[in-house]
């Protein structure tokens, strides 16, 4: 019973800090249009331990990528972070002349909620504190 007491003890102990520091959160980007276009699009898919270690090594923790995004169908990528501060999304329109603007809107929902979102007929750019 005394080394049950001790294990109870040590977890209650050490449960409150362990939890904190494991705790993650969901980091959704989202991509619409008012059309269907091509976009080149840059995001964090992972969290870097610093910032000096993502200007180190930037494609270790981002993604670089042409999506086709549509009315009916936007682009959506979801993953998680310790300090979803670090969220970023830009993306650039490959409109060419002749083309009517895609009207492109960006959005960054963290646990279920959209915490930040931009509308531009071209070139929309989401972050957050990090940035």
């Amino acid at each position: 019973m005394g080394a049950s007491l001790v294990a109870a003890a040590a977890t209650v102990a050490l449960g409150p800090v362990s939890a904190h520091a494991q705790e993650a959160h969901q980091v959704r980007y989202t991509l619409a249009s008012a059309g269907a276009y091509e976009f080149d699009i840059f995001y964090l898919t992972s969290q870097p331990p610093s910032m000096e270690a993502f200007n180190a090594d930037a494609y270790t923790f981002a993604k670089r990528e042409k999506v086709t995004v549509a009315p009916d169908a936007p682009w959506v990528f979801e993953t998680t972070m310790a300090d979803p501060q670090w969220a970023i999304m830009q993306v650039s329109s490959t409109t060419r002349g002749g083309q009517a603007a895609p009207n492109a809107h960006c959005d960054i929902a963290v646990d279920g909620q959209v915490v930040v979102q931009h509308d531009d007929p071209y070139n929309v750019r989401c972050q957050l504190g990090q940035w």
